[in-house]
C-alpha cells in the first residue's frame, strides 16, 4: 500500500480523495494554483504544493509541475480525480516513466477509449451493442450526405475526440447536413485539436444510461449497476439517479454482465463508466469514461462501497474487496449538481460565499469544498457542490432531496438550486418519465432558455 499520494485536482473531488486516503492511513499532497491558495482541499491535505498561476494550462494541466510536486514531497502515486489530466494517456505514461503509479486505467486503455471511433470498434468486438453509424471517420461532406441518406434522418455528427457536448451536431434532414458537418468539425478542431468526425443514427427519445464497471487489471471485473443521467442541459448532466427508474432487474443483469465481461477481457484496471443510449428496451454504446464519474456517489450509496478506496487498493496491487455476488442494490439514490450560475441563462457566477450551511440528517451527503468566506474563483468549472440523498425507495429519496434542498444555504452567489426546487414539482420527474431531451424542452417552456 502507498504511504503518500498526490491528488492532481481541486475542489470537491480533491476533498473526496483526501478523505478516502485518510481513512486508509495514507498521507496526502494537494496541488493548487495561486487562485486556490485558500481552497478547502489545500487546508485538508497533509501537504500542499503550488503548481502555477490561475490558468489551468499553467497549473492543474501542467504535467512537469505535477511530476515535480511528487518528487518534492515523495508522493508515490497520483490520483487524477475527474477532468483535468484524468483521461490524458500521455500523462499516464509520463507518470509511469518517472517510477510513479497512476491511480486509474493504463495509458493504452485511456488512449483506446478516448478516440470514439476506436472505442466503438473495440466495444463491438467485445460484444457491446452500439448505435448504428459510420464504420470510421467521415472525411467529406459528400460521404456524410450519403451516409445520412443510407441510415435515414435524423443523424448526429460527432467529433472523434469530443466530449462534454462539444463537437456534436444534429442534422434533422438532408438540408441540415452541411451546417452540422462543418460545425462539428470546426468545434472538434478548436476544442480538441482534431477535426475528424463520425456519424451515428440519432435516437429521438432515448434515456442516458451508464454502467459503472470496476476491474482489477488481472482479468477480473464487476459491474455496479446503472445510473440514469437523462436530465441534461446541452449534453451536461444535472440530475443523476441509481438505479434507473426505467431499467428492469433482468435488463440490468444482462447489460451489466456484457460490460463486466468486456472489461475482464481487456484486463481493465480501476473504475470506468460505459455510457449508453437506451430506447425501447435496447442499449446502444456511445462512449466509455476511463475515470471516476462526477456522479459516482449515487452508486456508492446503493451498494455501500467506497469507489475511491477501491481505486487506491487495486492501483497498489491488491485485489478488489468484493465480487459480483457481493454487490446487491439497497434502496435508491439521487444526486443533483449545484453550480454557481445565474438563471435563466446559466451564466457563471463566481464570488464570495457570505454564508454556507450544508444539509444533513439520515441519508444526506453533501460533497462540496465551500465554506463561509470562500471566494469562488472565475477560472474553473462552475460546479460548487453535489447533493446526494439515499432512501429505501425512489419516493423516499425524492422526499429527502426536497427536504435537503430546503436546508441548503449558499449566500453571496447565485446557484442552480431553484432549478431543482422547480423540477421536483414536475410530475414527469416525480414519476421518472423523462428522456435526454426532456429538460431542454422544459427549460425552453419555463425559463425561456435551453
Amino acid at each position: 500500500m502507498f504511504n503518500k499520494i498526490l491528488i492532481a485536482n481541486r475542489g470537491e473531488i480533491a476533498l473526496r480523495v483526501i478523505r478516502a486516503a485518510r481513512e486508509m492511513g495514507i498521507g496526502t499532497v494537494a496541488v493548487h494554483s495561486t487562485a486556490d491558495s485558500d481552497a478547502m482541499h489545500v487546508r485538508m491535505a497533509d501537504e500542499s504544493v503550488c503548481v502555477g498561476p490561475p490558468s489551468s494550462m499553467q497549473s492543474y494541466l501542467s504535467i512537469p509541475a505535477i511530476i515535480a510536486a511528487c518528487e518534492i514531497t515523495g508522493a508515490e502515486a497520483i490520483h487524477p480525480g475527474y477532468g483535468f489530466l484524468s483521461e490524458n494517456a500521455n500523462f499516464v505514461q509520463i507518470v509511469q516513466d518517472h517510477g510513479l503509479t497512476f491511480i486509474g486505467p493504463t495509458a493504452e486503455h485511456i488512449r483506446v477509449m478516448g478516440d470514439k471511433i476506436t472505442a466503438k470498434d473495440t466495444m463491438k468486438k467485445l460484444g457491446v451493442p452500439c448505435v448504428p453509424g459510420s464504420a470510421g471517420g467521415v472525411a467529406t461532406l459528400e460521404e456524410a450526405k450519403a451516409l445520412g441518406a443510407e441510415m435515414g434522418y435524423p443523424v448526429i455528427i460527432k467529433a472523434t475526440a469530443g466530449g462534454g457536448g462539444k463537437g456534436m451536431k444534429v442534422a434533422e434532414t438532408a438540408n441540415d447536413m452541411e451546417r452540422a458537418f462543418q460545425t462539428a468539425r470546426a468545434e472538434g478542431k478548436s476544442n480538441f485539436g482534431n477535426d475528424e468526425v463520425y456519424i451515428e443514427k440519432y435516437l429521438t427519445t432515448p434515456r442516458h444510461i451508464e454502467i459503472q464497471v470496476f476491474g482489477d487489471g488481472k482479468g477480473r471485473a464487476v459491474h455496479l449497476g446503472e445510473r440514469d443521467c437523462s436530465l441534461q442541459r446541452r449534453h451536461q448532466k444535472v440530475f443523476e439517479e441509481a438505479p434507473g427508474p426505467a431499467i428492469s432487474p433482468e435488463e440490468r443483469a444482462r447489460i451489466g454482465k456484457v460490460c463486466a465481461d468486456a472489461m475482464a477481457d481487456i484486463n481493465y484496471i480501476g473504475a470506468g463508466t460505459i455510457e449508453f443510449l437506451y430506447e425501447k428496451g435496447e442499449f446502444y454504446f456511445i462512449e466509455m469514461n476511463t475515470r471516476l464519474q462526477v456522479e459516482h456517489p449515487v452508486t456508492e450509496a446503493i451498494f455501500g462501497v467506497d469507489l475511491v478506496r477501491e481505486q487506491i487498493r487495486v492501483a497498489s496491487g491488491m485485489d478488489m474487496s468484493f465480487q459480483q455476488e457481493d454487490l446487491q442494490i439497497n434502496g435508491h439514490s439521487i444526486e443533483v449538481r449545484i453550480n454557481a450560475e445565474k438563471l435563466p441563462n446559466f451564466s457563471p457566477c463566481p464570488g464570495r460565499i457570505t454564508q454556507y450551511h450544508a444539509p444533513g440528517g439520515l441519508g444526506v451527503r453533501m460533497d462540496s469544498a465551500l465554506y463561509d468566506g470562500y471566494s469562488i474563483p472565475p477560472y474553473y468549472d462552475s460546479l460548487i457542490g453535489k447533493l446526494i440523498v439515499h432512501g429505501r425507495d425512489r419516493p423516499e429519496a425524492l422526499a429527502r432531496l426536497h427536504r435537503a434542498l430546503g436546508e441548503l444555504i449558499v449566500d453571496g452567489v447565485d446557484t442552480t438550486v431553484p432549478l431543482f426546487h422547480a423540477l421536483l414539482a414536475e410530475p414527469d420527474v416525480l414519476s421518472g418519465d423523462y428522456n435526454i431531451h426532456w429538460l431542454e424542452h422544459w427549460l425552453e417552456t419555463n425559463l425561456g432558455n435551453a
